[in-house]
């Protein structure tokens, strides 16, 4: 169903002032453009004066109509004609209000020979002014019959475009007042610029609960309290305790911030205003601050009340950070904002709800204790909630049988809430273009390959050598995972190109990781070098597919010796600057924090565990080369291979043929050797999930943020291609 879109009204009163304004201009070119609509020129009047030929004239001042009688002379006299045109009346205004005249230019022949003309001169002024001086000489030729003439006196007219003109201003200044003392919601007049564009989600039907929001459970409990206190404050004060002033919702993008405060939109039953953190900032120098008096303003006439400040970085971000001088309009704004939060002046009813994805870069005065007394971590579900978060997505869609949401939450490692959305949506999407009527496992299969490295791309022609090649790295990198202690299973293989990738291996984990240990981390490189490893064993070259192999590989090491402390010769030290995102204005003049001579340490000991890796993967590839044979010869033929056919040819067991053996299986399609793309979820070796792991034992132990399931090869040529990580 389209939307209509809703017509602008129109005022009618801004309608009557345009027309009049048309009417009154048109009158005024009428006017100013009139033409006679006679055969005589002006200038043959002038002559007939000239010639001392005119008698007697009337001139007509208010119509510029001339009647004069011209006797017999130099010039011949005009014809007489039966013909009149229409004078013009002097425009529509004139015609309206009656200082025009409605009488005709014409000529008419007198017994005694003289003929009387009527004749509508373009400009008066100027003719009297021009035959001043004929009139003088045909007096002094003519001194016993002087030249009878008589001027009409001007009829005093109306200032009538005057009138307009003021009456135009009046009512512009009346508009104007009017709209500032109406200070009318709504961000669309000019006079509001400082008013707060808050919108009231209480009254909003379609907002959400807490029964729409998994996975969450302890940071709904959190929010909860906070409703109750809302709804049952007696309960909370006959133990002295206060209501907190601030709940900030910190967490990566995607898992829930804001649908959290929606949530408390709909189970608070107190107004809750909404509005996002770029709403405060204007070009105009105080909007901000204005805003933000205005916002507060409104939540105090309402009390018990709820805001929710979303994206809070765009304006809470800290002060004196930036790398130029000069007046900084967010610091004003921030300022107003510290002072109704926690100022001289108390609101106890007010409690103020923000988001953010970089509360490192949030002022430090705005994260105290009585601003925002509570900050909530929103992290990435584990299995348990991924399930749950499937289970309210897919509430509304038809599922077949074979559906198992326990199976698809353990594939989905790293998945925020947003993601699994997507994954469900775009599996509908498919199931609706096969025209099904229930959603099938293959369709989210597909689906969440479709999220992580693209579409395949089975019409991409790549030669046969491309094709082998692309079949052995992948085949290296299965293999190698496989024999390797506490690496995740193989969960599907294949040289199909799909995205940016010419082929890729995912993994699939057993359970969520919160630590990762230093052996695990040296197996993800093991795991990561086994393409480039069985290029050169096998093809006796190598190709710029492992470029990104090579890349994570190293990012690892790297992370492993200056961030986790794993090296023996550096010792359990952290060398260099945080590994988390930069804020400019704090982060721009600091230096790495280490020499030269530590540096170059460093990037020995990084060389050592590439190296020792390599010839881990080597060694093990060698030592099991048939079966990297038999696997990438499977992948050859079939292109694609799942978990149970690869634990096959593990085993050593041939391969029973496929239902649609018999149909050709794309040969012009095979994958290309094209670098894998970065899948949002990775399983095999892989930077971000190391740099997020934090190893047990001797190691600081820090909390590993998941990567969803991801190719773990990658593809023969394309340099930018990134495998996937455990």
């Amino acid at each position: 169903m389209f939307l209509q879109q809703k017509r602008p009204h129109l005022n009618p009163l801004i309608l009557a002032l345009a027309l009049a304004a048309v009417l009154m201009i048109w009158s005024v070119f009428t006017t100013s453009n009139s033409t006679t609509g006679s055969t005589m020129s002006y200038s043959t009047v002038v002559h007939y004066f000239e010639h001392l030929q005119v008698t007697s004239f009337t001139l007509d001042r208010n119509t510029s109509v001339i009647t004069m009688t011209i006797k017999e002379g130099d010039l011949p006299l005009p014809g007489a004609t039966d013909d009149t045109a229409s004078v013009p009346s002097g425009g529509l205004v004139s015609g309206l209000f009656g200082s025009g005249s409605t009488s005709g230019d014409s000529v008419q022949q007198n017994p005694d020979g003289t003929v009387t003309v009527r004749y509508q001169l373009p400009y008066a002024g100027l003719f009297i002014n021009e035959v001043q001086t004929y009139i003088e000489a045909y007096d002094a030729a003519n001194p016993d019959a002087p030249m009878e003439y008589d001027y009409t006196a001007l009829r005093e007219s109306v200032p009538w475009m005057e009138i307009f003109f003021y009456l135009a201003m009046l009512g512009c200044t009346g508009f104007i007042l009017f709209s500032m003392l109406r200070g009318g919601a709504g961000g669309g007049n000019v006079m509001n610029v400082g008013r707060a564009r808050v919108k009231d989600e209480s009254t909003n039907q379609k907002t959400a609960t807490f029964a729409d929001v998994a996975g969450e459970d302890e940071e709904k409990e959190e929010l909860k309290e906070v409703v109750e206190f809302l709804k049952s404050p007696d309960k909370f004060n006959s133990l002295g305790a206060r209501i907190p002033h601030g709940v900030l919702l910190v967490g990566p993008p995607g898992t829930g911030k804001t649908l959290l405060a929606r949530a408390c939109a709909g189970e608070a039953g107190v107004p809750f205003y909404s509005i996002s953190g770029s709403d405060f900032v204007e070009m105009y120098v105080g909007v901000g601050a204005s805003r933000v008096r205005d916002l507060f303003d409104k939540a105090k006439k309402t009390m018990p009340c709820i805001i929710f400040i979303d994206e809070i970085d765009a304006v809470g971000r800290q002060r004196g950070a930036g790398l130029g001088g000069g007046h900084d309009e967010r610091e004003q704004t921030l300022n107003q904002l510290l002072v109704e939060m926690d100022g001289f002046e108390a609101n106890d009813g007010i409690i103020v709800m923000a988001a953010t994805n970089r509360a490192d870069i949030l002022d430090k005065a705005l994260l105290r204790p009585g601003r925002f007394d509570r900050q909530v971590y929103v992290g990435l579900p584990d299995v348990k909630g991924r399930e749950e978060i499937l289970k309210v997505h897919t509430r509304k869609k038809p599922l077949a049988p074979d559906v198992s949401l326990k199976v698809i939450a353990q594939r989905t490692a790293g998945f925020a809430g947003a993601d699994l959305e997507n994954l469900v949506n775009e599996a509908a999407l498919l199931a609706a273009r096969r025209n099904r009527k229930a959603i099938t496992m293959e369709d989210i299969e597909e689906a969440s390959m479709k999220v992580m490295a693209g579409p395949e791309k089975k019409s991409r022609v790549v030669t046969p050598e491309e094709k082998k090649l692309t079949a052995y790295h992948e085949a290296g990198h299965a293999v190698a995972g496989f024999y390797c202690k506490h690496h995740p299973r193989v969960h599907e293989i294949t040289i199909i190109p799909r995205g940016q990738a010419g082929g890729y291996t995912m993994y699939l984990p057993e359970k969520d990781r919160s630590y990762v240990t230093r052996g695990e981390m040296f197996e993800d490189i093991v795991s990561s070098l086994g393409g480039r490893v069985a290029e050169q064993l096998i093809l006796d070259d190598i190709s710029t597919g492992a470029s990104n192999d090579l890349q994570q590989a190293t990012n690892i090491a790297r992370q492993m010796i200056t961030r986790y402390g794993f090296s023996e010769r550096l010792g359990p030290v952290v060398y260099g600057t945080s590994q988390e995102e930069t804020f400019l204005g704090r982060d721009f003049a600091q230096g790495k924090g280490y020499s030269e001579t530590t540096a170059a340490e460093i990037d020995s000991e990084i060389r050592d565990i590439i190296d020792e890796a390599y010839e881990t993967c080597r060694r093990t590839l060698t030592e099991h080369i048939d079966q990297l044979h038999a696997l990438a010869q499977a992948l050859i033929e079939r292109e694609k291979l799942n978990e149970a056919e690869f634990n096959a040819i593990m085993r050593g067991e041939k391969l029973p043929p496929r239902k649609d053996e018999d149909a050709p299986v794309q040969p012009a399609a095979p994958a290309a050797p094209v670098q894998e793309t970065p899948a949002p979820a990775p399983e095999a070796p892989a930077a971000p999930a190391a740099e997020d792991a934090a190893p047990v034992g001797d190691a600081a132990e820090l909390p590993v943020e998941e990567t969803p399931a991801q190719p773990a090869a990658q593809d023969e040529t394309n340099p930018d291609h990134k495998p996937e990580q455990p």
